[in-house]
């Protein structure tokens, strides 16, 4: 497949901040597929803001340098500014990442990331959310997202996909030459935050920290954690119309 560059513009954005490094190492892939870049970016860390848009407040944006943009606003804000206000023209496709850490099974609703491309999507802009898995206490392997996107971009954007969805991809924790390949696959399950942490601040005041250990169903064939733990990138289809239409159906033949 050829290595030109495959599109006109392409928006950057993430939900770790400006500054974090997966930021970097997606500008870094974007810049080799696209004629023109643009970073817009949280400020700050907003990791599990999910699809969060700040309207109780003025939002400030100011330009880090040339086409990269700081928010003081979530992944959401970042992407409407970006597309509704701040980027002079069409935008290909909007890329959300990389994050640090993965997005698999129910993660998908808490994160920043994957709610900034859900906001491209709701603009009919194509978005992919980009995450790098890891375990706690080592260092995360940026090399492997950053040597298997642009291959992941360009499949995908010849393959295509409708209006109302987007392209979640996890990358295993594994070095970029043990990554098994591709496969496509539906969103796992698992639990974010059931175990909670109760304890004592210095003032003698109780607090309660929300941990994030997770509880796997067993049941991994075919869905993004399970392809993960092989080693596989993950690619999951996400539907924004989350309307249950067997249930729909039902319900019309019984209520109306």
């Amino acid at each position: 497949m050829s290595e030109a560059k495959i599109l006109d513009r392409v928006l950057v954005t993430n939900d770790d901040g400006i500054h974090a490094p997966g930021l970097k190492v997606l500008e870094h892939v974007a810049a080799g597929l696209a004629h023109e870049v643009w970073t817009v970016a949280p400020e700050v860390n907003h990791s599990g803001a999910g699809h969060s848009l700040t309207i109780k407040r003025p939002l400030r944006c100011h330009e880090v340098s040339d086409r990269r943009y700081a928010v003081d606003g979530t992944p959401t804000d970042c992407v409407l500014l970006a597309l509704q206000w701040l980027v002079p023209g069409p935008v290909d496709l909007v890329l959300s990442g990389v994050n640090r850490g993965g997005n698999l099974g129910e993660d998908v609703t808490y994160s920043g990331t994957v709610a900034a491309a859900m906001e491209a999507t709701l603009l009919d802009v194509p978005a992919i959310a980009m995450s790098q898995c890891f375990r706690g206490g080592h260092p995360v392997k940026w090399a492997a997202a950053e040597r298997h996107t642009p291959a992941v971009v360009r499949k995908l954007r010849a393959a295509g996909w409708p209006k109302g969805v987007l392209m979640n991809v996890n990358f295993p924790d594994r070095v970029a030459n043990a990554v098994q390949g591709l496969q496509v696959v539906r969103q796992g399950r698992a639990k974010l935050g059931d175990h909670i942490i109760e304890r004592v601040d210095p003032r003698g005041e109780p607090y309660v920290w929300i941990g994030g250990l997770k509880h796997d169903d067993g049941a991994d064939a075919g869905t993004d954690r399970g392809a993960v733990r092989r080693g596989f990138i993950a690619v999951t289809p996400i539907h924004l119309d989350m309307t249950h239409h067997a249930e729909l159906a039902r319900l019309v033949s019984i209520l109306e």
